[in-house]
């Protein structure tokens, strides 16, 4: 009776070091916006591929927002039922996202932002990229190539979402440098390239032989413009075209001499959150991405700063192939 005794102890002991064991990993939540396009994959697998994940300290779980607010306030709700420890926020709307902020603030979760702003003074720190300055970069690229006299396209990205305010801004700032330069259409792609393109095939119709800069918001929609522009058998050269964030395919199209891109580190934004993240929770936590020693100008400041501006990179004819290479 004793050995059974002592079988059923050290079994009960086992059964209740088991779950401390489970609840000593952290639970980390990240909601983005939407994983349809190749930049948020990019950014949802470099989450995964953090050193802190790979190993097992955290687990990490990636919500798929679909383009939609309210989809995103429901996956806080379950966020915050289910006792996430942190969350990594990418959200779709400026505004609309201040309320699922306040939320888990509320339940007593952290919440870190990355790649995209909300309007709230909740956030325990942002980790992202100067959206005005590429703005004003991509839409200087175009107007220097078409001498800044002539008229361009404009497509926005979703409405509302802070990258979209933001490159505006800074397309607007260059645009102010060019009054000679009329702008023909402006709308929004939604970050599509399927949208801009039938924007694109539409425009060239209602203005055929007027159109000479195309500045897209992101790079899927600047390679929709090009799509509809080789569909019309048009020559893409005899265009300035310009996009963002560093995609495979504009890689490739920059490589070709089709468009001009500017690398967005959605790696370094998501890896460097989630660092941020874990150290919310583990006061003696050090970084375990490779992004803060990659970009010495952007200081890890203890975890503690509010604020982590990621540079961006112009791609260029002598850098391009070496960032296809991180492709692979």
């Amino acid at each position: 009776m004793k050995n059974v005794f002592k079988a059923m102890v050290a079994a009960c002991a086992l059964m209740t070091a088991l779950p401390a064991t489970a609840e000593a990993k952290l639970k980390i939540g990240a909601a983005v916006y939407g994983l349809n396009a190749e930049f948020m994959q990019i950014w949802a697998a470099a989450l995964k591929n953090h050193p802190a994940v790979k190993s097992g300290l955290v687990d990490v779980t990636v919500f798929d927002g679909k383009y939609d607010a309210l989809t995103q306030q429901d996956q806080f709700n379950t966020m915050i039922t289910q006792g996430y420890d942190a969350i990594i926020f990418v959200p779709i709307d400026v505004e609309a996202g201040a309320a699922a902020v306040q939320a888990a603030h509320d339940a007593g979760i952290p919440v870190f932002g990355s790649n995209t702003r909300v309007n709230s003074k909740l956030l325990t720190s942002y980790v992202g990229s100067d959206d005005v300055k590429s703005g004003y970069m991509e839409a200087k690229y175009v107007l220097d190539k078409i001498g800044c006299k002539g008229n361009v396209v404009v497509i926005e990205g979703p409405i509302g979402q802070s990258a979209q305010i933001q490159r505006l801004e800074g397309n607007k700032k260059a645009l102010a440098e060019c009054p000679n330069v009329k702008v023909l259409e402006d709308k929004t792609a939604n970050w599509s390239r399927a949208e801009a393109q039938t924007l694109m095939e539409n425009w060239l119709t209602a203005h055929p032989g007027e159109i000479n800069g195309v500045i897209g918001q992101n790079d899927e929609m600047a390679l929709g413009a090009i799509e509809a522009i080789k569909g019309a058998k048009l020559d893409v050269k005899s265009f300035a075209i310009a996009g963002i964030d560093g995609v495979t395919d504009a890689l490739l199209a920059v490589k070709a001499g089709n468009m001009a891109s500017i690398l967005q580190d959605g790696a370094a934004q998501a890896q460097g959150a989630l660092d941020l993240a874990i150290a919310s929770k583990m006061p003696d936590y050090k970084p375990m991405s490779d992004i803060w020693k990659q970009y010495p100008d952007m200081p890890w400041a203890d975890g503690k700063a509010a604020e982590y501006s990621v540079p961006w990179t112009p791609v260029t004819a002598e850098n391009v192939d070496a960032l296809l290479a991180l492709r692979k």
